[in-house]
């Protein structure tokens, strides 16, 4: 019981800021690689196809972290499995700023993939663990604020250093490195989730609760979980897919495609910052209020609008602006915010990380497969056709979404999950090494 009253201790707004930084990280991953691989393209001679598979092995790594993380999260707790996977963001990152050649590039993008990807799904737990039902969506919302820092401070930070050269590319994942040590560091200081405590105490004692019978893989096959749990996969995959490659590849598709030079193309970007800050904060308000399902409709309309300035006005500096902004009021109300909401309430304590953590892999997994043919994709079909598919796929996403949370947008399993089930048999089982009496 140590861990459970050390949690409560804890201010859950000062969790959410800690565990937060893992979206802040995954966010300057993926945007600081938009710069870098243009850099690498000039100083390392990276030609379209180590390109596309170098983007790819940092998605392709998020995915896999995703899945791993989000199973160990669930099993031998959030906090181990979250201090670990920071270790392997500063490994991956300083290997990055150090690479000489395509093949080092290549491994520092896979481990800085491996630990982003396994930090998010604990690290979301952890939050909507330590919050109550008047304030999870905020903190949960404040993670999203933090991934837009994390696009913003890169794009600041591209735009001082695109002419720089290797030492450009430093710079970017130096900032990554040391974000990722300071966020370890800081990890130390919030314990074990309490809920995480109980739910295995209670599986080890034999309790029979919804969070300590519900912990297999195969419920998430199994009503009432498989319908949230594929609407969330088709949702998120469908709309990261979009947000991924203009992530990854806006700023190669704006130098490449559009000829607007590296520093103007970030500095582009600026007019978007308090437009993407005032939509998430506004997020952060609504999210716990039923008013903020009548905000996704928005944000998904607007999702669908976005890539559809380049498809009817091509590649050219007010498109990228103008896309820019809608893309940031869009990905406030309909996009990974939501998504986040929507799966913290929809699984049970001992299902939550493997739920979250196989929602970003697949998702993560599609834009890493998608990653690695975009360049050719470009070259072959041009940006009108590639930007128009993301477009349609956005919206199959949105109406998906739509379709199964119309109903269960205010549905939490943290109201149920502590229910005792008669009918259920759970042998008494030993936690793993780790958990239960020596989480801290």
């Amino acid at each position: 019981m140590r861990a459970a009253a050390d949690v409560r201790r804890v201010s859950p707004w000062r969790v959410g800021v800690v565990s937060g930084m893992a979206s802040y990280i995954d966010a300057a991953a993926i945007s600081g690689f938009a710069g870098a691989i243009v850099i690498f393209q000039t100083t390392l001679l990276f030609t379209a196809v180590q390109i596309g598979v170098t983007a790819g092995a940092l998605t392709g790594g998020i995915a896999l972290g995703a899945v791993t993380g989000g199973r160990l999260g669930d099993r031998y707790g959030r906090k181990p499995v979250f201090m670990a996977t920071m270790a392997t963001i500063v490994i991956g990152a300083v290997a990055l700023i150090f690479a000489p050649s395509f093949a080092v590039v290549l491994v520092g993008a896979a481990l800085v993939g491996l630990g982003a990807g396994a930090d998010l799904p604990v690290s979301l737990s952890t939050i909507a663990e330590a919050a109550d039902d008047g304030n999870r969506g905020k903190i949960l919302a404040l993670s999203q604020i933090l991934w837009v820092a994390g696009i913003i401070m890169n794009g600041v930070i591209t735009a001082l250093v695109a002419n720089l050269g290797r030492l450009g590319t430093a710079i970017i994942f130096g900032h990554l490195a040391v974000a990722a040590l300071v966020t370890l560091i800081a990890r130390f200081s919030i314990p074990e989730s309490a809920s995480w405590t109980s739910a295995r105490r209670e599986r080890a004692e034999g309790i029979l609760t919804v969070r300590a019978r519900k912990a297999g893989v195969r419920e998430l096959a199994r009503s009432p979980y498989a319908v949230p749990f594929a609407a969330l996969i088709v949702f998120y995959s469908l709309t990261n897919l979009a947000s991924n490659s203009v992530g990854q590849f806006g700023s190669f598709v704006a130098v490449n495609y559009g000829g607007i030079p590296l520093g103007v193309a970030t500095v582009a970007g600026l007019p978007i910052v308090p437009v993407a800050i005032a939509s998430s904060i506004v997020f952060l308000r609504i999210a716990d209020r039923p008013v903020r399902f009548a905000f996704f409709r928005v944000g998904a309309c607007l999702q669908v609008a976005s890539p559809l300035f380049y498809v009817f006005f091509g590649v050219q500096l007010w498109t990228l602006i103008a896309s820019g902004l809608v893309t940031a009021v869009a990905a406030a109300f309909a996009f990974e915010g939501i998504m986040k909401i929507w799966t913290q309430s929809s699984f049970p304590t001992l299902l939550r990380t493997t739920a979250q953590g196989s929602i970003i892999g697949v998702a993560r997994l599609v834009a890493a497969l998608f990653a690695v043919v975009t360049p050719i994709l470009l070259q072959a079909v041009g940006v009108r056709v590639v930007w128009g598919i993301l477009s349609l796929l956005c919206a199959v996403g949105g109406l998906w979404a739509w379709s199964v949370f119309r109903t269960r947008d205010r549905h939490s399993e943290f109201d149920t999950e502590t229910a005792t089930v008669p009918d259920a048999t759970v042998q008494p089982a030993t936690a793993p090494a780790g958990t239960a009496g020596s989480a801290a």
